[in-house]
């Protein structure tokens, strides 16, 4: 008597699957996400293979709806509603990135040519906290850090705890400041 009520308990209805099952997203919106991959995947095909032959954009294509029927599902934020506003806002944080990364490579050019060089590089582990929500915004500021020379990303946690390696003590002094600001901005956290 005791199996057959265990069994019960474990027997589903329509309404208990209807309930369980997690929320339908639109077709629209996967469809939608979907494009916005092919496109990136295609953008990028076009600049990194530098041919423009019919046979190579054949190529492109055929390459990039494979890529993007396979793996289409695997980026969920590009089936979010306002994509194009949080692209044109990220796009807004590349060039100020490129350019923290000129001013970081021109710090570290003139402390390696500096006569008391040893004096000057001095390695620390910097321990901050981010104010930082999702982890594709995490994401995206520890690898920021990472590719501004001087700095390391060495780890981040999902609750946005960051440890990173910094040469000397101008390099680290700046974090999160600035560049956490911008990632805010960026994905309107803000």
């Amino acid at each position: 008597m005791e199996v057959h009520e265990r069994h019960a308990h474990r027997h589903e209805t329509p309404e208990t699957r209807k309930a369980e099952a997690p929320p339908p997203v639109e077709k629209a919106s996967l469809l939608r996400g979907r494009g916005v991959l092919f496109f990136i995947l295609f953008l990028f095909w076009i600049l990194f293979s530098g041919r423009f032959d019919g046979f190579h954009l054949t190529l492109g294509l055929i390459s990039c709806t494979i890529v993007t029927l396979f793996t289409g599902d695997l980026v969920p934020e590009l089936s979010s509603p306002g994509l194009a506003l949080s692209w044109i806002r990220f796009g807004r944080y590349i060039p100020w990135l490129l350019g923290q990364i000129l001013l970081a490579n021109l710090h570290i050019l003139r402390l390696v040519f500096h006569p008391r060089m040893m004096d000057r590089i001095n390695p620390r582990i910097i321990r901050f906290r981010s104010d930082l929500k999702t982890e594709l915004s995490l994401v995206t500021f520890a690898n920021s850090i990472t590719l501004t020379p001087g700095t390391i990303t060495v780890s981040v946690s999902v609750d946005g705890q960051f440890k990173v390696h910094a040469i000397d003590e101008p390099s680290g002094k700046v974090l999160p400041g600035a560049m956490e600001k911008r990632i805010q901005a960026a994905f309107g956290e803000s």
